[in-house]
C-alpha cells in the first residue's frame, strides 16, 4: 500500500518538468493520474513548452508503474476545456482526491515594458488557469465525499519580489489569497488547500537562452554554467537549485494522510532563499 493508494490526482502542466515529476511520484505511491498540459507554444513565452510527445512520455512512465492515467491536451485558460478534461478523467478514473495546480509560464521584462499580451498570458495561465482547475475539480471532490487535498504550486516569488517578473510575482502572490479563501470554504468538506513555494527548480523554465541572457547580459552567448553562480547566491543552503522530485516529495506529504490536518499553509521548499 502506497501513501496515496486508491486516490486520483489531477495534475496540470503534467507533460514534463515538475508536473511530470509530481505525476510519477504520486503514481509510485499508488495514485492514478489525470494529466493535463497545453502541449503547444505560447507567443510570449521565450522557451519551448511541452509537446504531445512529452505528455505521452509522462503517460508511459505512469503506466510502467502499474497505475492508470488519462491524458488531455488542453489550455488551462479555457475553462470549458478544463471542465471537459475533468469529466473525461472522472469517467475513467472514478473521481478526484488530489489536485496539483502546477501549470505556469514565465516571460521577462521591466514592469513598464510588459506588453498586454505578455501580461495576459502569464495572468491567464498562472492565476486564471489555477482558478479554472480548482473550480472544475471541487464539485467532483465534494460529491465524492472523501475529503482531499488541493495543492497550488506558487514560488518563492509568491513570498518575495524579483525584478523583471512583476506579472509572474503578482500571480504567485495571488495564489496565497486564493488558497486561504478555499481552505476556509472547503474545510467543512475535509478538503485541505495549501501552497508550495519552490526555489529555482532545474526545469526548462530556467534552462533556456532567454533566462541566461536576462541573468548575464554581459555575455554574448551565455550558458547554464554562466548563470549557475548567480543561482548559488539566491539560496542559503549550498546549492544553485533543487530537483523536481524535491517539490514532488512535499506534494506527496500534503496529499497523503501524513498531512491530513495541514491546511491553509504556505510551504517553502526553498533551500533557504527566504532567509536572504
Amino acid at each position: 500500500m502506497g501513501r496515496v493508494s486508491g486516490k486520483v490526482a489531477f495534475i496540470t502542466g503534467a507533460a514534463r518538468g515538475q508536473g511530470r515529476s509530481h505525476a510519477v511520484r504520486l503514481a509510485e505511491e499508488g495514485a492514478d493520474i489525470l494529466a493535463l498540459d497545453i502541449c503547444a507554444p505560447l507567443p510570449t513565452v521565450p522557451y519551448p513548452l511541452a509537446t504531445p510527445d512529452d505528455l505521452a512520455q509522462t503517460a508511459a512512465l505512469v503506466t510502467a508503474l502499474g497505475r492508470r492515467i488519462v491524458t488531455v491536451a488542453a489550455d488551462v485558460r479555457d475553462g470549458a476545456a478544463v471542465d471537459d478534461a475533468v469529466a473525461r478523467g472522472v469517467a475513467t478514473l472514478g473521481g478526484i482526491d488530489i489536485v496539483v495546480a502546477n501549470a505556469a509560464v514565465l516571460n521577462f521584462a521591466p514592469v513598464e515594458q510588459i506588453t498586454q499580451q505578455m501580461w495576459d498570458e502569464v495572468i491567464g495561465v498562472n492565476l486564471t488557469g489555477v482558478w479554472h482547475t480548482c473550480r472544475a475539480a471541487i464539485p467532483v471532490m465534494k460529491e465524492r465525499g472523501r475529503g482531499g487535498s488541493i495543492i497550488l504550486i506558487s514560488s518563492v516569488a509568491g513570498l518575495k519580489a524579483w525584478e523583471n517578473q512583476a506579472h509572474y510575482v503578482a500571480t504567485k502572490h495571488a495564489l496565497i489569497g486564493l488558497m486561504r479563501t478555499m481552505a476556509r470554504e472547503l474545510a467543512p468538506h475535509r478538503i485541505r488547500v495549501t501552497t508550495v513555494h519552490p526555489t529555482s527548480v532545474l526545469t526548462d523554465m530556467i534552462r533556456n537562452e532567454a533566462l541566461f541572457r536576462l541573468f548575464r547580459p554581459d555575455h554574448d552567448d551565455p550558458t547554464l554554467a554562466d548563470v549557475e553562480p548567480l543561482f548559488w547566491e539566491q539560496n542559503s543552503l549550498p546549492l544553485p537549485w533543487v530537483d523536481p522530485v524535491d517539490i514532488s516529495n512535499a506534494i506527496l506529504y500534503l496529499a497523503s494522510d501524513e498531512g491530513r490536518y495541514v491546511t491553509g499553509i504556505t510551504l517553502p521548499v526553498d533551500a533557504g532563499t527566504l532567509l536572504k
